[in-house]
């Protein structure tokens, strides 16, 4: 009997094997690794189509890599998504049977509809801009306290620029520099856009 029992699981692994076989020579694959402007790699959903049907997807790992097997041969459109970046897309991927489509020079940018600026510049009391001072970017929590974030030192024109997400916040942006007084602006951010300050570089007093 058990020799039986044997024989039986023996044939049903051996047919499951050429199914599988037969599987792998009728579909091909895709793998590829995908680079990000900013932030992780991970997370970036891989989406197959062919027209406006979905066929399958997967999500790379935490270091951008992924492999999608059993893609019957054909044609088809791969798009990479992920929330704070561009949308990356390739139309007319040929997927062949017992071959696997490898992808490279994947990078998404940031989406900078999908996020929030704060753009300034300092001044001196006379308009002039200032170059080479600290700006800090600070979140202002509950009870007005911070919690440090980031910070810039302004270029040739007097300019910085923070990029934050796009949730209803309030950040403070302060400007320190030698000699001179410590001065603080808050804005209140709701939506995607750009917000504009303008800071004003005073002599400390004596």
């Amino acid at each position: 009997m058990r020799i039986i029992k044997s024989t039986l699981l023996a044939i049903l692994l051996l047919l499951f094997s050429a199914i599988c076989l037969a599987q792998d020579k009728n579909t091909g694959a895709i793998k590829g690794k995908v680079s990000v402007e900013k932030g992780s790699p991970s997370g970036v959903e891989v989406i197959v189509r062919q027209g406006e049907r979905e066929v399958t997807r997967a999500t790379t790992d935490k270091k951008g890599e992924f492999m999608i097997a059993r893609i019957p041969a054909g044609v088809y459109a791969v798009s990479f998504h992920k929330p704070g970046l561009a949308t990356g897309s390739i139309d007319d991927l040929e997927v062949r049977a017992g071959k696997t489509r490898s992808l490279h020079d994947l990078r998404l940018a940031v989406d900078e509809g999908s996020i929030t600026f704060i753009r300034g510049s300092v001044f001196t009391e006379a308009g002039r801009s200032v170059a080479g001072v600290r700006v800090d970017l600070a979140k202002v929590l509950d009870g007005d306290s911070t919690k440090r974030l980031d910070s810039r030192v302004t270029g040739e024109t007097g300019e910085f620029v923070f990029r934050l997400p796009p949730d209803a916040a309030k950040y403070r942006v302060t400007l320190k520099a030698n000699g001179a007084e410590t001065v603080s602006k808050d804005v209140e951010v709701d939506s995607p856009a750009v917000y504009r300050i303008a800071l004003t570089l005073k002599p400390a007093s004596p």
